[in-house]
């Protein structure tokens, strides 16, 4: 019982914070030129990493309905199923994942230190305020960023694919892509993208709250990474299933309305 009242305290205060960071977006002036630089950072640090973990997929997707469709003669439409399924659903998790350990474990204990060792008090008694100082640039930072490294690490899951049809099922690449545009329709390609923002938001939303939330000197830096990175996977999940169950009920109506 406790747990579930400790994890609706915290969802309650993730919100609130999320709440005053818009609010600060709304109402203060942006610091622009933090804010290109948070991006600009966060997307060359994490290009890599994210290129690297899409190409995987991909070709991890490739593999496994190749040994699928072999069966059934169906290897001309290896690419559009192996690129559907990675557009829809599994692309954007796993390299939401991958985000959330590297950038939203890097924000966490960033803000956790400048918190423990008063920097942020600091700000504060200078008369400026910390959300719009420091929080605010580093929020919209990492949803921008994150948003397009998302999109980008899909994009090298359709090379990845590629590569492994080819060295894998001797499906070469006017093969593998012929089919893509009668399966990866653009509400695929539109249910991707929207989960892409919606994690990035999400993740943005914990890292932050995380850091600038922690107590305790080294060890709550370390536990704030720890939190940071088990919240932000459960949360990118559900929102996941929030994400894909909404779509399909507004897929529903339009298709119901349609004449």
């Amino acid at each position: 019982m406790s747990m579930i009242t400790s994890f609706l305290d915290q969802v309650g205060a993730t919100l609130l914070f999320l709440q005053k960071i818009l609010r600060t977006m709304m109402f203060k002036k942006l610091k622009t030129h933090e804010i290109f630089e948070q991006i600009w950072k966060v997307t060359v640090d994490s290009f890599p990493t994210t290129a690297m973990a899409g190409f995987f997929v991909g070709a991890i997707m490739t593999v496994q309905f190749a040994m699928q469709v072999k069966e059934f003669g169906a290897l001309g439409y290896l690419g559009a199923l192996a690129t559907s399924a990675t557009f829809r659903e599994v692309g954007p998790l796993l390299i939401a994942f991958m985000l959330s350990g590297k950038v939203g474990a890097f924000t966490s204990a960033e803000l956790g230190t400048m918190k423990v060792t008063e920097q942020i008090d600091a700000v504060r008694c200078l008369g400026a305020d910390p959300i719009q100082e420091i929080i605010v640039p580093r929020f919209v930072g990492i949803i921008v960023s994150s948003f397009f490294l998302l999109a980008a690490g899909l994009m090298m899951s359709v090379f990845g694919g590629m590569l492994l049809g080819e060295l894998f099922a001797g499906v070469n690449y006017e093969e593998y892509l012929r089919h893509v545009p009668l399966i990866v329709s653009p509400v695929s390609i539109l249910s991707g993208l929207v989960k892409c923002g919606t994690f990035a938001v999400v993740l943005a939303t914990i890292c932050t709250y995380q850091g600038y939330s922690t107590t305790g000197g080294a060890k709550g830096v370390g536990r704030a990474v720890v939190a940071t990175a088990v919240t932000t996977m459960i949360c990118i999940v559900v929102m996941d299933w929030m994400t894909s169950f909404i779509g399909d009920i507004i897929l529903t109506m339009v298709r119901g309305f349609r004449p």
